[in-house]
């Protein structure tokens, strides 16, 4: 059974008609009425994330791996339209950011406040939870956070990417005397590149493969950026060219793609009793020089997710300190053949940054 069911999936990935079925089943889904604490949400801003484009190419993600037909999609906002009896702080009409994890609320993690890590989180997207690329989602009230009037939808969608680049900031402990490396000028390393700035990282230097993504991050604010190979023999030479570029000590490095050649460069750029945050999952295992950085006392941490982060993601983008909206670069309707040219156009790369759903 679960071979028939993974090749249904298969086709939805390569026949035309995958996405009719995958959006059907959503809706039939989430046309429920909300509970008590619940509202139904009209989608109208759906975000295109890496791991949706590895659904639907690989059927997994890290280890997780899809075994069923899977709505995708979690960068998400919308309009309320109704609201169960015991929600008192929204009301039809709102206009909503969604945080997409559902955690547990009883287990240790949850309640010592990292509900990030609940072991029975029901998240967006993630199988075998349906995602939000659908016309309506039902979501817990408390799980849905009102823009102010001068953030779009669209940003609102986007505060689920910034929240990683948030998180990663704050588990780095990023402030006005952090100078920060970013490993990865895809969306994700922009959107931390953008967070560490609104922190007060007083000088960030970004380094990515492809000269595209290095030129939109020196729009963004990036105060050096560096282009590098994807051979491991270059990382001596590149290390050196990195701490040039910024002229001072390297307090804490992001790993925003995380492959071995990544994750290497940053430990070995890095100053001693620094930080190296590994944020991106590009490679499942690594190997990478663990022992000379500890001999020199460089924190490796990791992150997963975010917690409690959408009012300040809200609150950068209210005030002008985040601006998202030049990472949005291609927008697409809901059609069935809008959303297959999206996925297509997201998974092609190139100047593609972030690939948006108006619905």
């Amino acid at each position: 059974m679960v071979k028939k069911r993974t090749w249904l999936l298969g086709s939805l990935v390569s026949t035309p008609s995958r996405f009719n079925l995958l959006r059907s089943l959503h809706l039939v889904i989430s046309s429920l009425s909300p509970c008590p604490h619940e509202v139904r949400v009209r989608m109208k801003a759906v975000g295109i994330c890496g791991s949706d484009v590895h659904y639907l190419k690989t059927l997994r993600c890290a280890h997780f791996v899809v075994k069923e037909p899977m709505v995708i999609g979690h960068e998400c906002a919308g309009i309320i339209e109704e609201v169960g009896s015991d929600v008192k702080t929204l009301v039809p009409g709102d206009r909503v950011a969604l945080e997409p994890g559902i955690s547990c609320w009883r287990c240790d993690y949850c309640k010592e406040g990292r509900y990030n890590l609940c072991p029975d989180m029901k998240f967006f997207a993630t199988p075998p939870v349906h995602g939000s690329l659908a016309n309506q989602v039902v979501h817990p009230a408390d799980l849905c956070f009102k823009l102010p009037d001068n953030v779009s939808l669209e940003e609102g969608a986007m505060c689920e990417p910034l929240s990683v680049g948030v998180h990663a900031c704050r588990r780095a402990n990023v402030g006005p005397e952090t100078n920060v490396l970013v490993m990865g000028a895809g969306p994700i390393g922009l959107v931390t590149m953008l967070a560490a700035r609104a922190f007060g990282a007083p000088r960030i230097v970004i380094v990515d493969v492809d000269d595209h993504r290095l030129s939109v991050a020196k729009d963004l604010g990036a105060d050096d950026i560096i282009k590098v190979s994807t051979d491991m023999k270059d990382i001596p030479e590149e290390v050196a060219l990195i701490q040039k570029a910024m002229a001072t000590a390297i307090d804490v490095s992001f790993d925003c793609a995380g492959f071995n050649k990544t994750m290497s460069t940053a430990l070995d750029a890095t100053r001693s009793g620094g930080k190296v945050c590994l944020v991106g999952m590009g490679h499942n295992e690594m190997t990478v020089p663990l022992t000379p950085a500890a001999a020199r006392e460089v924190d490796v941490i990791g992150i997963f997710r975010y917690k409690n982060t959408w009012p300040l993601c809200l609150e950068f983008l209210r005030s002008g300190k985040i601006d998202v909206k030049p990472l949005i670069t291609h927008r697409f309707g809901f059609s069935q053949k809008e959303v297959e040219d999206a996925f297509e156009t997201s998974a092609r790369g190139g100047n593609a940054i972030k690939v948006m759903f108006n619905l």
